[in-house]
């Protein structure tokens, strides 16, 4: 029987990057769509971040532009669509690059998620890999508030140490910054954003990034935090954290020491080059699987394998 005719989805059209030589066509990705890759990826191919202390950076070569930020649901979206071209019907070399696509998806989606957004994962940056206990859920169900504050409040500490091993000449000043001793941090202000219930079982990991580029006459900082869940692969909630810079034997607010601003500047330009990065790759894999669907259901002569039909029907 010939195939039921495509729905089209209704979404916006994102403008194109510039870098691409030709215009590629729109894919309906949640509210934000990810546009088919320009070259030919490796399905399996993962892309590690450098660490602070290793990073270059060059002032003489101009930035790559800025990919659109995709949906919340990439991850979901992307894998219901490999699951529509596999239930259709693949041969061995789509089935192959399927798998491919597929075991990026659960290799990267984190770094992903939270690069696509400026955030840096690995090491010691925040809270990796945090199990969500039994005893953390209120008579609702649900994970309690009051728990993603005591995540958040556990990955900028970790946030802030982790700058002791990347630069351990000023390692005790570093850890000093979380003390009552000489010049800290202190927290002005919190807000948090929720974006569904986490229950348990669970596994979150939660990142901070600096909202805007420090100067050397900062008082303060505001920082982002996404808390991720493992089981649904997205962000659970945000929460926005105003941080001043406090001299305890003034007692007064002050500028971010000169190590410290440095090293903020420095993790600034990171934040941007995971951004592209990771944008990029989202882009990539979404490329894999337009390809994909192209070669199966998306064909103008598709039709669907419903099995051989037994003899004498």
């Amino acid at each position: 029987m010939p195939p039921k005719p495509r729905l089209k989805l209704l979404a916006r059209v994102l403008p194109s990057a510039p870098a691409l030589s030709r215009r590629p066509p729109p894919l309906g990705i949640g509210t934000c769509q990810l546009i088919q890759a320009s070259s030919s990826p490796v399905p399996g191919r993962r892309v590690a971040t450098p660490s602070p202390s290793r990073r270059t950076f060059s002032s003489s070569s101009a930035p790559e532009p800025l990919l659109p930020l995709p949906s919340s649901r990439w991850y979901a979206d992307l894998r219901a669509r490999l699951g529509k071209c596999i239930m259709f019907g693949c041969n061995h070399a789509q089935a192959h690059r399927a798998a491919g696509v597929l075991r990026a998806l659960a290799n990267e989606w984190r770094e992903l998620s939270a690069g696509a957004e400026g955030f840096l994962t690995g090491g010691r940056r925040g809270l990796e890999g945090q199990q969500v206990v039994w005893g953390e859920m209120d008579s609702f169900g649900h994970v309690n508030n009051a728990n993603y504050i005591r995540y958040a409040e556990s990955a900028r500490v970790n946030w802030i140490i982790h700058f002791a091993g990347v630069d351990p000449a000023n390692g005790k000043r570093w850890r000093e910054l979380m003390t009552p001793k000489g010049t800290g941090l202190i927290m002005k202000s919190i807000k948090a954003e929720y974006k569904f219930p986490m229950t348990y079982p669970d596994t979150i990991s939660a990142y901070h990034k600096l909202r805007s580029k420090p100067t050397a006459s900062s008082t303060s900082l505001v920082l982002d935090c996404i808390i991720l869940s493992h089981r649904h692969k997205r962000v659970a909630a945000r929460t926005e954290e105003d941080v001043v810079v406090y001299d305890y034997a003034a007692a007064r607010k002050t500028a971010v020491p000169p190590f410290a601003f440095a090293a903020f500047r420095d993790v600034w330009r990171m934040q941007q080059d995971e951004t592209r990065r990771a944008r990029a790759r989202i882009r990539e894999l979404a490329g894999l699987v337009e390809g994909i669907e192209k070669e199966t259901w998306d064909r103008s002569d598709a039709v669907e394998d419903m099995g051989t039909a037994a003899k004498g029907d």
